[in-house]
């Protein structure tokens, strides 16, 4: 079992069919513009795909906490896509700082699950793995990673009430 330093978990009832839930996480384009990320190509299990910060579609209050981040280059590793279930992806947490190379650091998994729920889909979103970050940096993007998930899941729910 993982400790409470190493999983970040989160859950929301959004009232949207399945497919569309699926559709918003899974869709590169899609999930870039609630997120707030321009990416490069298509979610590939197996596969990297590269992209950018740039400011949120869903919320202009949070585009503009983003904005200082704009531009900053990322990599995803998309481990593994399940239709209508699963989605989940390795990345570098708290890869902002131009100052700190963390490419050689470990990644940590996100993992996206959908069930269906009589009010819609319940969206539980998963990161686990920060008790691998190095220790000098590894409160700090646990912290920046926990209020960030809570911001992903309002985003989520402004998107699809935006684009049904």
């Amino acid at each position: 079992m993982a400790s409470s330093t190493d999983r970040i978990q989160k859950q929301v009832v959004l009232h949207a069919p399945l497919e569309r839930v699926w559709r918003a996480i899974t869709d590169a384009r899609e999930f870039g513009g609630w997120f707030g990320m321009r990416l490069d190509g298509p979610f590939v299990a197996g596969e990297r795909v590269t992209g950018e910060i740039v400011p949120t579609t869903a919320d202009p209050e949070v585009a503009e906490h983003q904005k200082p981040y704009a531009g900053v280059r990322f990599d995803l590793f998309i481990e593994d896509i399940e239709p209508m279930r699963r989605f989940s992806y390795r990345w570098h947490p708290g890869a902002v700082d131009p100052d700190i190379d963390t490419s050689k650091e470990p990644t940590t998994l996100v993992v996206f699950e959908l069930e269906e729920v009589p009010e819609g889909t319940k969206l539980t979103i998963t990161e686990s793995g920060f008790d691998a970050i190095p220790l000098a940096r590894r409160a700090a993007v646990f912290e920046q990673n926990e209020m960030g998930w809570e911001g992903q899941l309002r985003l989520i729910r402004k998107y699809l009430a935006q684009h049904p």
